[in-house]
């Protein structure tokens, strides 16, 4: 049994504020597209100091996830900076805004490189991760995402072996799946309807294990892609078939607008889905009140009794920010975290010696779980089924063990 450390329930699931990011600290430099940075070039990277990038989506579609892991890692290298840095020496965090897209997201590895950070972190999505993950090979720098979830993103696919400058700490969309369909048969759904984003990995992989774990009869499979908004038709075929539950494998972007709709329809059934549900843009997107029997997964929920060290992350998070952790904010912190620990003890700022230490990491504790890294240099962690209602979570979460 993994440890499991919870704060209490409030709005930060989906406490996700768009906001930008600018370089109010010494040890934190945020660099933009034309590769200036708001210090001056002499201080970009700093080679007494330990340096470390972030390539995230500050903006564009999928700003909702990278926004919020880029500041929880600036907290936490206020936080080891506050603390007496790494063997002394300040750590310099520097932030590039990926623009959600694979094109920017090599450019900006390169850039992030190429400027003399010896780790990187980020991005947030899997496209983006694919795009960089030759890059960083070839240059041999250390990345670690936290939230890249696609089965096999370790491993390249060209040659079938794993990648050795890339770590996860999150987990894959196997387990993921295999949650949300052990979910529902705890609940006793005996049909579904599965409508999945057809154009990503991450929604048809998804589609493909839920369904292999559902112990009903899936009696709808429908598609869409990236950008659609009108789902009427297909909505039409759900209520005339009337399934006990809907799976969404997909992003928020078009999950908001289909549970709206259902909604408006007078499909009331359960709606269950991925953790690409779990920001607040969603409730914008579907209205507080049509955001009830909904379900996601969750990589880490805020609930009673929490730690101190959950305590501490969140009230630092807030006075810094102004607004709310949600779930991505506590991985991406427990990432950086390690990040620095690994640092630490390779006792030096080169990336293969990094690397070596992050490979080695073994039950750090993080605020969200422990992370230990196996042979293809991923995670064991849990999921939690976490319950909406009103746009609101709720104290009823389903913990899913991984077997």
């Amino acid at each position: 049994m993994k440890k499991m450390k919870f704060a209490k329930i409030l709005t930060i699931i989906f406490a996700v504020t768009i906001m930008g990011i600018g370089c109010t600290q010494a040890t934190t430099v945020t660099s933009n597209n034309d590769h200036s940075s708001t210090s001056s070039a002499e201080d970009y990277v700093d080679s007494a100091a330990v340096n470390i990038g972030g390539l995230w989506e500050l903006t564009g579609a999928t700003a909702a996830y990278g926004v919020v892991q880029d500041n929880a890692i600036q907290l936490a290298v206020e936080q080891r900076n506050d603390a007496g840095g790494i063997d002394g020496k300040e750590v310099y965090y520097h932030s590039y805004d990926n623009k959600g897209t694979p094109e920017e997201a090599a450019t900006g590895m390169t850039y992030l490189i190429e400027q003399g950070n010896s780790v990187v972190l980020g991005p947030a999505t899997a496209a983006l991760t694919f795009a960089t993950q030759p890059v960083a090979e070839n240059a041999e720098v250390p990345f670690v995402s936290a939230t890249t979830t696609v089965d096999d993103a370790t491993i390249n696919s060209k040659t079938g072996e794993v990648w050795e400058y890339f770590y996860r700490t999150s987990f894959e969309i196997s387990f993921q799946g295999a949650a949300i369909a052990e979910f529902a048969n705890q609940n006793g759904y005996s049909t579904a309807a599965v409508l999945k984003d057809n154009s990503t990995d991450y929604g048809q992989n998804l589609t493909d294990i839920f369904v292999d774990h559902f112990e009903g009869d899936v009696i709808i499979d429908e598609s869409y892609i990236s950008g659609d908004t009108d789902f009427s038709s297909v909505l039409t075929n759900v209520k005339s078939q009337q399934p006990d539950v809907i799976f969404i494998a997909g992003y928020y972007q078009e999950a908001g607008p289909i549970i709206k709709q259902a909604r408006e329809m007078g499909i009331d059934i359960a709606i269950v889905g991925p953790n690409g549900l779990g920001n607040q843009n969603i409730v914008e997107l579907a209205g507080a009140k049509n955001m009830t029997n909904v379900y996601y997964v969750a990589h880490f929920v805020f609930t009673e009794d929490a730690d101190q060290d959950v305590q501490d992350f969140y009230n630092a998070y807030v006075e810094k920010f102004g607004t709310e952790p949600d779930m991505f904010s506590a991985v991406a912190y427990d990432a950086a975290n390690m990040v620095m620990d690994a640092i630490d003890k390779a006792d030096s700022t080169d990336p293969k010696a990094i690397k070596e230490a992050i490979g080695k990491t073994q039950g750090f504790e993080g605020i969200a779980y422990d992370i230990s890294f196996d042979e293809e240099h991923n995670v064991s962690a849990p999921a939690y089924i976490q319950e909406v209602m009103n746009g609101e979570p709720t104290e009823n979460v389903t913990v899913i063990e991984p077997k």
